[in-house]
Formats: C-alpha cells, sequence, structure tokens
C-alpha cells in the first residue's frame, strides 16, 4: 500500500528546500558577529562559497531524507532524521548569509535535490552499512571543502568564517557518528566518482 501522507511531507520538504525555505533549531553561529566591509571581489567571492554550501546542504537533506525512509533499521532511519535536523541549521544558516551578501541560492537546487535524493535511494537499498559507509565518505569529503573554505574566505567576514566552521564541526560527528553505527568503507572506485561529481558540483554552483 502506498503511504500518501509519506509522500505528501517529503514532497513538502522538497519544495521547501529548493526554496530555501528552512528554519534552525539552533542559534546562528554568526549572530553576534560584526558584518564588517568586503570590497566587491571579497564579497562575490564569499558569496560564492556559501553559494556551494548551501547547495551541499540541499544535498545533504534530499541525501539523508530518502536514506532514512528506505533504512532498513528504525535506530539508522532515526539518525538520518537526526542529522538532517542538524543540516537544516546549516541549510538556513548559508540561506540567511546569502541573502546578508547580497546574493542568492543556486539556480539549479531543483536539480541537485533530485539527483542527490535518487544517489541516496540507491546506497540505501545496498544496505544500512553501505549506506553508513556512503554517509562516511561524504561527509569527509564535505570537511575538506570547508576546510578549503576557511583557507580562501577573507579573513575580515567573520560571519561566513563562523558558519563554516560550525558546519565542519557538525559534518565531522556526522560522520564519525556512521562510523560507529557499522559503517563500511566504501571502493575506491566509488569514492573517486564521488569526489568527480562534487567537483563538477561545486564548480557550478559558484557561479549559479
Amino acid at each position: 500500500m502506498i503511504d500518501i501522507d509519506h509522500w505528501i511531507t517529503g514532497f513538502d520538504k522538497m519544495l521547501r528546500t529548493v526554496a530555501g525555505v528552512a528554519t534552525s533549531s539552533r542559534q546562528n553561529p554568526a549572530l553576534r558577529l560584526e558584518d564588517n566591509l568586503l570590497d566587491n571581489a571579497e564579497r562575490r567571492h564569499s558569496a560564492g562559497l556559501m553559494r556551494v554550501n548551501h547547495v551541499g546542504e540541499v544535498c545533504a537533506q534530499a541525501l539523508y531524507d530518502s536514506q532514512s525512509r528506505f533504512a532498513k533499521s528504525e535506530a539508522l532511519r532515526e539518525q538520518f532524521r537526526q542529522a538532517g535536523r542538524e543540516e537544516e541549521d546549516h541549510l538556513a544558516w548559508t540561506s540567511e548569509r546569502l541573502r546578508e551578501l547580497g546574493s542568492q541560492t543556486s539556480l539549479l537546487n531543483p536539480l541537485w535535490y533530485a539527483g542527490s535524493y535518487a544517489i541516496g535511494v540507491i546506497a540505501a537499498q545496498l544496505g544500512d552499512a553501505r549506506s553508513l559507509g556512503f554517509v562516511v565518505e561524504t561527509e569527509r569529503q564535505v570537511e575538506a571543502h570547508l576546510v578549503e573554505h576557511l583557507r580562501t574566505l577573507p579573513e575580515q567576514d567573520l560571519k561566513s568564517r563562523a558558519i563554516v566552521d560550525q558546519m565542519r564541526i557538525d559534518e565531522v560527528a556526522h560522520g564519525a557518528k556512521a562510523q560507529e553505527l557499522g559503517a563500511t568503507v566504501m571502493p575506491a572506485p566509488v569514492r573517486g566518482a564521488m569526489r568527480t561529481m562534487a567537483k563538477v558540483m561545486t564548480t557550478t554552483a559558484y557561479h549559479v
């Protein structure tokens, strides 16, 4: 039997995510920091990186939603749901920062969401251990991107840097929890394909 409520809820979540409608359960780490003056080039660069990070959170919402819906155990479903709620904080923070920078979210958000949801379904169908392994590798690559962003963000852009650093901390925790729950190591070709897809996404989202 098709669970209509299940699919309506999922469709509503998709619409809110791609439209940039997100609520944070935690205080924005940049809330009390000064929004220092940036020149045009610095502002564009910060906006580009925060758009990439926002796209990453759009993808995370799709991945965690699909993986939670198709996970084999209730404990794992709840872990994915909890991680998704924390990722929604990131979605809200990056969206707010883009507005402050006078920029916008990616025009391709519907595409990013749909593609990530499909990948999450595939990962879930491979079994809980492999699905968790996908999370570990995803979070490892996201952490690497965030570390690179911290390296290249303007030093005086305290707000963006605070958001990115808290995101990094959370992603490390999500990966560690997935490892603790029994993740298997993803094969090298899969890890390579994930890096390639991430490169396409980050390069495109920086501009669009």
